[in-house]
């Protein structure tokens, strides 16, 4: 993929610095439409755990900021939501890692004044609840068009993960364990 060589050490991350992070297909595997809607259709994604653990000791903040529109369009719950959420941060809890919080953007696509990405409502409700966040000392890890354009127009540093270039992200890696390596 195209990380350019030392590109992101370059970035000057230290214990100040915030993550926020994508879910799906991120963290874990996508499944049809993205919705996971009970905890065993939760599947890490190969060495997410690790990498969590890992980015645990970098980042003071971890957060994550995911659009589930699932709720909106009523195919599931929003305690059917928290209990697919707390799911993955037991498990991240168990590996080792930390998640500081998680923002859920439920509403529709197309919804005006919503939280869902690109729009910047999740990242207003981490500033409220952590107000030490600096946007230009943070980076979205995500992997849709969404994420990237939520963290360039706040002023983040954006990391595009997957299979697809985006060539509006500073820089696109195959996984959350291969950021890791480069950091």
């Amino acid at each position: 993929m195209n990380v350019k060589k030392g590109l992101i050490k370059n970035w000057g991350i230290d214990e100040s610095w915030t993550l926020f992070l994508d879910r799906d297909g991120v963290i874990n595997y996508e499944t049809f439409e993205n919705y996971i809607i009970k905890p065993e259709d939760f599947k890490f994604l190969d060495g997410v755990l690790e990498a969590i653990n890992s980015l645990s000791n970098v980042f003071t903040r971890i957060i994550i900021v995911t659009n589930q529109q699932g709720v909106g369009k009523g195919l599931m719950s929003e305690n059917d939501l928290k209990k697919v959420n707390g799911f993955m941060l037991n498990q991240i809890k168990l590996a080792g890692g930390r998640i500081d919080a998680v923002y859920c953007a439920t509403e529709l696509r197309g919804k005006k004044g919503g939280l869902r990405k690109p729009g910047r409502g999740m990242v207003d409700l981490a500033k409220n609840d952590f107000p030490e966040i600096v946007l230009k000392k943070s980076i979205m890890v995500g992997n849709a068009v969404s994420d990237i354009e939520f963290g360039n127009n706040l002023g983040m540093k954006t990391v595009n993960i997957g299979n697809k270039v985006n060539d509006k992200a500073l820089c696109n890696l195959r996984s959350l364990f291969m950021f890791t390596q480069v950091l």
